[in-house]
């Protein structure tokens, strides 16, 4: 299939899934310049600046591993350097992507222990500090958690699960996944005591799909050095001697790499405090016109909201597939399909990346004339509701 639409439709495509996100001009303008030599000294200057700003995009000290792979790479990375086969995990099911990392765990022969819940909520940091004080022998060697789950909508508290381990004294790493986070929502690897912060470049990054990262505590670092994982592509220890002088030991996404100079420089003179806030504010306006059209928010629990998507729930008997495929047809707008037990029950409006006031009230008003044209039971207002409140709130 070609990579463009053979029957071209008036105006753009908005992509309004959770990611990959819409890819800024500069971004894809930096992306368009001549491959260098990835082992010349223009290369590793530009790899220390790089380094450098993604650690004050992570906001940690310590050092922030680039791997030219998808966020599931970062995923294998971050269990395989700091455990051992046969080790147990801690994990809590929010959602699909929690599911996916719990079945790589299993399948790297770790022992994962599910939490489980309702999917319309963060991670259950109850159980998982309850989980933690009945391990006295301190068999759990690893927390895992999501937290952006970007198949409901629901955002974890991972300062609450660091307080809840660190009441218990139990001596367990903390893995994140930041994959729809980062860059979206507020995250702190450092101040929140997390071990190793997994992420991607394809969603609050502003870049196509292709870099992953790891962010690396002290204390997963003496872990990898006792790691009995196999493991070569992903092993932290040459990338991290490479990344010395800003090269790496093999060959880089050198274009990719052009792009994330620029991305990580967009948020920095944004400044991260705005770059979150104006994520806040979209997803405000979001879950206010899902409100006034009559339909439920998957994320049940507004201190979970996401402010990366929201999630939607449709009516009984009404099919949000469907739905997707008549705003598609008719509007021209790709908008995020249900997965696992919200498959055909949800779809997932994106409102992260570089994302502006315009752009979201097109994307509510493309969801307003798609409800209408589906057939879906609905109250109109749902776009002059997202108006009064973005007016309002500058």
């Amino acid at each position: 299939m070609a990579y463009y639409d053979p029957h071209h439709r008036p105006g753009r495509h908005f992509l309004q899934i959770p990611g990959p996100t819409n890819v800024p001009d500069r971004v894809l303008r930096a992306m368009d310049h001549p491959t260098m030599d990835h082992r010349g000294p223009d290369f590793g200057a530009m790899g220390l600046e790089i380094l450098a700003n993604l650690r004050r995009v992570f906001q940690t000290e310590g050092p922030v591993i680039v791997y030219p792979a998808s966020g599931t790479g970062a995923w294998e990375a971050a269990l395989a350097n700091t455990l051992s086969p046969g080790d147990t995990v801690l994990m809590c099911r929010t959602g699909w992507f929690a599911t996916l990392w719990n079945e790589m765990a299993e399948r790297l022969q770790l022992k994962p222990e599910f939490i489980e819940t309702d999917w319309r909520r963060g991670a259950d940091v109850e159980a998982i500090g309850a989980a933690l004080a009945r391990d006295k022998a301190h068999r759990i060697r690893a927390v895992c958690v999501v937290h952006n789950e970007t198949s409901t909508g629901c955002t974890s508290r991972i300062d609450e699960v660091r307080a809840a381990m660190d009441a218990t004294g139990h001596p367990a790493l903390l893995l994140v996944d930041t994959i729809s986070s980062l860059g979206s929502i507020d995250y702190r690897h450092d101040a929140w005591g997390v071990d190793v912060t997994v992420a991607g470049s394809q969603k609050g990054l502003m870049l196509p799909p292709g870099l992953s990262f790891n962010a690396i505590s002290a204390k997963a670092l003496a872990a990898c050095a006792v790691s009995k994982m196999p493991r070569s592509y992903w092993d932290w220890r040459p990338m991290l001697a490479a990344n010395e002088t800003g090269f790496f030991p093999y060959t880089p996404g050198t274009n990719l790499l052009y792009g994330l100079d620029t991305a990580t420089r967009m948020l920095l003179e944004e400044g991260l405090e705005n770059v979150f806030a104006r994520h806040d504010r979209f997803a405000e306006a979001t879950r206010r016109a899902v409100r006034a059209w009559g339909l439920e928010i998957q994320c049940a629990d507004p201190r979970h909201y996401s402010s990366a998507l929201t999630a939607v729930r449709l009516p009984e008997g009404h099919s949000a597939d469907a739905l997707r495929a008549t705003i598609l047809d008719k509007y021209n707008m790709s908008l995020g399909n249900g997965l696992g037990i919200l498959k055909d029950r949800v779809f997932r409006i994106g409102h992260l990346g570089d994302f502006g006031d315009l752009q979201l009230i097109g994307t509510l008003g493309g969801v307003e004339m798609g409800l209408r044209a589906a057939g879906v039971p609905h109250r109109p207002g749902g776009v002059q509701a997202a108006l009064n409140y973005l007016s309002g709130n500058a």
